[in-house]
């Protein structure tokens, strides 16, 4: 039985936020035969001592992310757009550390 739930249930990444304002952080993954299912489970799995303020749980087939091929066009700095950098803003001297 346990077989057959592993490939008919599909896989979830489950988020958490350890306090408010703080930004969710990856915990783990689970199955679940839905979105509200993955909520409580993620809840019994990640939260049983009070760690969280929020759960947030997604399909993994619902997750985009980019590759170790995709370094540079995602990260190396934009020659192109100038007005990102910081010699074109007069930066008060009241300002410190930039």
């Amino acid at each position: 039985m346990t077989e057959q739930i592993r490939h008919e249930w599909p896989l979830f990444e489950v988020f958490v936020r350890a306090k408010r304002g703080l930004n969710h952080v990856h915990v783990g993954s689970l199955r679940a035969a839905d979105h509200r299912m993955a909520l409580h489970h993620a809840r019994d799995l990640y939260t049983r001592r009070n760690e969280g303020v929020s759960i947030w749980v997604v399909r993994s087939d619902d997750v985009a992310s980019s590759g170790p091929g995709d370094k540079e066009a995602f990260f190396e700095p934009s020659a192109d757009k100038a007005y990102r950098h910081p010699t074109y803003y007069a930066i008060p001297d009241s300002v410190p550390h930039i």
